[in-house]
């Protein structure tokens, strides 16, 4: 028996050991945009790894990278060779700031052909996505590739998560490979001892405590854990500026609002406390430049991250290093709960009125009343994101996702990998007609797997955000920002998805009841009113 076992390892292909390696590490689907560099590791295709096919690069690490944050678990993606690779950067670097987990692979010419460079050749290929991967390789031999994919696994998911990059020549697949051994690896760590006491400390002795929560909090599914916290120290709650997830339910009593992507605004709202905690996002994340006087007055500030490298740049804050779910629980064991006074609740606005064009607002307030409990909402609005955050409240822990690093084309696939790792919920993809174009073949996806997601387009016929921008900066009539005549209705009815255009605002709630229900993905083309945008604490 151990003869014929020993023969069985020798037969083993690399190919094949590849295979159970993924099955080994619970990976339950490839992502991917197939070339003929990638026919080798894709032939006779095994039934139980659901390949999701996209239609373009960047579209497929989109989803992907909402699949690996819904599920927790590293996402696998096969690219084609070099220009795949390329295609997908956009979302490679989103995800590298989102600290998602990818196994990104690509293809690369045969090795006896690698030394006159052929066509479809990637010179330097483990080179070509840094430096937005945690770790990348070209392994030196074909039967070297599932150990490097299992590295590349436990690199993705270790904290901070991320993703991690394999080129593999197309010849390699057919070469002979041991099975890797499987094993486990605790990904989570613990904070210091001694910091957590003093933090604790800090905190009770804190008058007028103010949290900051950011993405890390329910990236570790510690929100509750963080509720916790906050309603034992009484501190008001505060969402990190361009926080990429939902930290915190945002209808609680304490959660005080967002704060601003620019100095001045971001030390207004935090000036009136004399301690601040930022729990899992960095000390802080700046769009334009200013003087944060918070930062340099003196005021305590504190940090909790699982991110050496934000820990190194928190100016001025003594910062902890720890996996989240185990620091914030560490924290709450030793906070004594606190008598003092709970902050003033966040004012609630009144509702919008309607109007015709449809103001933004109005369309979001309408929303938030007819999402069902349990839905997610995946955005990509950026325009609009304010009055998102004053007329759409998230309900917490898994609840709301986006991109955390500005670079549009994200969120629309990124809600189909949500959706596949969230089989029954409702997935509201709310997305601006400029973000839409970015990605707008990962609709083909939506309706081949036929996933409950209502595609919401806020279109204001160009990117508004850039309007904004060039109004605040006195910039007249810059070219590229108006975006007229794009029929997504006829856009979306050829990529096989259900859709409509309302225009007016008496027939937006029975067009947004009948693009929530069904069991298929759903486009709505709302065409708003451009209005006045709110950037950093100014109308523009």
């Amino acid at each position: 028996m151990n003869s014929r076992n020993s023969t069985a390892r020798q037969r083993l292909s690399v190919r094949e050991a590849t295979l159970d390696l993924l099955r080994s590490l619970k990976i339950d689907r490839v992502f991917g945009n197939p070339g003929s560099t990638e026919l080798n590791f894709l032939r006779e295709w095994p039934e139980d790894l659901p390949y999701v096919l996209g239609l373009q690069e960047s579209c497929v690490v989109g989803m992907a990278d909402g699949y690996a944050q819904a599920t927790g678990n590293a996402a696998f993606v096969n690219l084609h060779s070099a220009a795949g690779l390329g295609h997908a950067l956009g979302n490679l670097f989103t995800a590298f700031r989102n600290k998602t987990p990818l196994v990104v692979t690509a293809g690369q010419q045969s090795r006896s052909l690698l030394s006159l460079q052929p066509y479809l050749y990637a010179e330097q290929a483990a080179e070509f996505p840094k430096p937005y991967v945690k770790w990348s390789a070209e392994p030196a031999r074909p039967e070297d590739v599932p150990a490097a994919i299992a590295r590349a696994y436990y690199t993705a998911m270790q904290h901070p998560r991320g993703p991690t990059f394999v080129s593999v020549p197309s010849d390699d697949w057919s070469h002979a490979a041991s099975p890797f051994p499987e094993r486990s690896i605790a990904y989570d760590f613990g904070p210091d001892a001694e910091a957590t006491v003093r933090l604790s400390e800090a905190i009770s002795a804190s008058r007028r405590p103010a949290f900051v929560v950011g993405p890390a909090v329910d990236r570790s599914r510690a929100v509750e854990t963080m509720v916790a916290l906050a309603e034992g120290a009484n501190a008001a709650v505060w969402a990190s500026p361009m926080s990429s997830r939902a930290s915190f339910p945002e209808r609680h009593r304490l959660f005080s609002g967002f704060l601003q992507a620019a100095p001045e605004p971001l030390s207004a709202a935090l000036e009136p406390y004399d301690l601040i905690v930022v729990f899992g996002a960095p000390v802080f994340t700046f769009h334009v430049e200013g003087h944060c006087a918070v930062i340099h007055d003196g005021t305590a500030i504190w940090q909790l991250t699982d991110d050496p490298t934000e820990a190194a740049v928190a100016y001025g804050a003594q910062s902890i290093i720890g996996a989240l779910r185990p620091s914030l629980a560490a924290l709450l064991e030793h906070l004594a709960p606190s008598r003092r006074e709970p902050p003033p609740a966040r004012r609630v606005p009144p509702a919008p009125a309607p109007a015709d064009p449809i103001p933004g607002a109005f369309a979001l307030d309408l929303l938030s009343g007819l999402l069902p409990e349990d839905a997610i909402v995946v955005e990509e609005a950026p325009s609009h994101r304010p009055a998102i955050q004053r007329y759409l409240p998230m309900a917490g822990a898994d609840s709301f996702y986006t991109m955390a690093s500005g670079g549009l084309g994200y969120s629309l696939p990124a809600s189909i990998g949500v959706a596949l790792a969230r089989p029954g919920r409702r997935i509201v993809c709310l997305v601006g007609d400029g973000s839409a174009m970015y990605s707008i073949q990962s609709l083909w996806t939506a309706a081949q797997h036929r996933l409950p997601i209502t595609f919401l387009v806020l279109n204001n016929a160009g990117y508004g955000a850039m309007r904004a921008f060039s109004r605040s900066m006195q910039i007249s009539a810059p070219p590229g920002i108006d975006l007229p005549g794009i029929d997504f209705v006829a856009l979306a009815g050829s990529l096989g998805c259900r859709a409509a255009r309302v225009s007016d605002a008496a027939s937006l709630p029975g067009q947004l009841r009948e693009s929530l229900a069904g069991d298929g993905p759903y486009l709505l083309d709302i065409p708003v009113d451009r209005g006045t945008v709110q950037l950093y604490g100014a109308e523009h």
